[in-house]
């Protein structure tokens, strides 16, 4: 057997950007229990099968490997202190935390981005963890961004725009996508355009990108960073950010199918090419982020 040093494994393995679960079960006497997970990936679609990791040195490892069913929560970017609740010790770590019982009974945990409640349908040993391997038995989801970690950190792209300091001509659009339909606007010149607005001098990117979606009237989430350019056509910076709509509506526009055909009456060459980068990676499941100008540049895989 090849020895490694398991720090520098760990490290290498924490690399890679995952989400952040929270697994949660209830014990023989009914009460909730609950871990942070990291470790999660859906495995099939017939039948519905996902999967996480536990460790054996878990305090709930006997109870989670017997156990008829478990939930699996996918946290929201809003919700690193619930993260950290879970991960840590605690007497009740629920005492702290707004949640309801599933369909089947399992804990399910409030406002997050996802959860999917599991009967167990199978457990494999796998050196110092056990895979449990659920049977999606009901779930739901919810347009707000997840939670993500890596090298040992929160990552949270929503929330980071925040960060991002307005400049003169730093321009925000959101490409907002339900059902595999997208939101475009009437322009100025006859043609369409993604709802898009420059950012003020009393403004954060982040909140200009709220007003946005408030004025394009679409009930949708701030999503991650799309798109980084330079548009000197037009001389200004714009950032375009992924956002997903809870329904296809819009007082202000109309939502359309994601389609070359589609994007004929698009005035702006550059939100063409962004359209048409959306469309094939949405084929093919792969998003990533656009760094370069309206002509050219590169795309970084985040998905």
């Amino acid at each position: 057997m090849t020895a490694f040093d398991t720090q520098a494994l760990r490290n290498a393995f924490g690399t890679f950007l995952t989400g952040v679960t929270v697994v949660t079960a209830r014990d023989a006497q009914g009460e909730p229990l609950g871990f942070t997970a990291n470790s999660f990936s859906s495995v099939s679609l017939d039948p519905a099968l996902l999967l996480v990791c536990l460790a054996k040195s878990s305090q709930n490892y006997d109870t989670l490997v017997n156990t008829a069913g478990f939930a699996v929560n996918i946290l929201a970017e809003t919700q690193v202190d619930i993260s950290n609740t879970f991960a840590r010790p605690s007497d009740d770590r629920f005492a702290d935390v707004d949640w309801h019982a599933g369909p089947h009974g399992a804990p399910i945990i409030d406002s997050s981005s996802a959860w999917f409640e599991c009967k167990m349908f199978n457990v494999v040993d796998a050196g110092d963890h056990a895979i449990l391997i659920g049977q999606v038995m009901a779930f739901d989801s919810t347009a707000k961004p997840g939670l993500g970690y890596a090298r040992g950190a929160y990552v949270t792209p929503s929330a980071s725009a925040a960060a991002i300091l307005p400049t003169s001509k730093l321009v925000v659009s959101v490409l907002v996508e339900q059902d595999g339909h997208v939101l475009l606007l009437s322009d100025d010149g006859g043609g369409v355009m993604l709802p898009e607005t420059e950012v003020g001098p009393d403004e954060t990117v982040s909140s200009a990108m709220q007003r946005l979606l408030l004025e394009a009237g679409v009930a949708a989430e701030p999503g991650f960073l799309y798109s980084v350019y330079e548009d000197a056509a037009r001389k200004q910076q714009h950032l375009c950010f992924l956002c997903q709509a809870t329904r296809c509506t819009s007082a202000a526009g109309v939502f359309v199918p994601i389609s070359a055909s589609t994007w004929d009456d698009v005035t702006d060459p550059a939100t063409v090419t962004l359209l048409e980068r959306y469309a094939a990676e949405t084929k093919i499941g792969t998003l990533g982020i656009y760094y370069g100008n309206q002509n050219s540049g590169k795309v970084r895989a985040v998905v």
